[in-house]
């Protein structure tokens, strides 16, 4: 946010404290945004998953980003930007932003990283992991990703959740087409489950049926 007062520690100190607290800017901490604003150098401002705020928080935040400055009312004070930040917002589109608000966007949509990608951020992870374990888990994670009627499709931080319980369970290896060992690390849905359980139980009777 711009700014927070905090009135719980200037009640703290003028009842228990020695401190002159009329002064109010000393109980005005900027957030990191009003620090973006005051910044001497142009600085850059991230704004992670902001679909996830309030609804009226976009919003609030056109007037700001678009003159550059902001009132503090307790204080009487506008902080004009004296270099116009650097603002990246993301968002997974978990709820509609507003027009007004995208308007004043640059849009850049990321695709979900593909296998190659993915096996480079999972080595971030787990440097060491071996070889077969990491295409055992990439063709899983993917198999999964790729069942259309998931209400929720596993991310990657569900991917490295789930080969660090592997990894912690002492298990050396995952077959694709087997039960998946921890499972609840990457389906966090309950109709998700099922919809896999059953798909699984049923590439398992074919099987049957082909061997027999």
């Amino acid at each position: 946010g711009l700014y927070v007062y905090d009135t719980v520690q200037r009640l703290n100190d003028s009842r228990f404290g020695d401190k002159d607290v009329s002064d109010i800017k000393h109980y005005i901490k900027l957030g990191k945004l009003g620090q973006a604003f005051t910044a001497k150098e142009q600085d850059v401002l991230l704004i992670d998953e902001i679909d996830k705020a309030d609804l009226e928080f976009p919003n609030d935040l056109l007037n700001e980003l678009d003159e550059m400055s902001f009132y503090i009312p307790e204080t009487n004070e506008t902080f004009k930007a004296i270099h116009r930040p650097i603002v990246i917002i993301t968002s997974n589109a978990e709820k509609e932003l507003p027009d007004a608000f995208l308007r004043r966007c640059i849009f850049h949509y990321i695709e979900f990283p593909d296998p190659s990608l993915m096996e480079e951020i999972v080595r971030v992870h787990y440097p060491d992991l071996k070889k077969s374990l990491l295409e055992q888990a990439m063709t899983a994670f993917y198999s999964l990703r790729q069942i259309d009627q998931f209400r929720k499709k596993p991310s990657t931080s569900e991917l490295i959740d789930w080969i660090h319980a592997i990894l912690a369970s002492g298990i050396g290896s995952v077959d694709p087409a087997k039960e998946l060992p921890f499972l609840s690390t990457l389906i966090k849905k309950e109709s998700d489950y099922n919809l896999f359980m059953t798909t699984y139980a049923r590439r398992r009777q074919t099987k049957v049926s082909e061997a027999s």
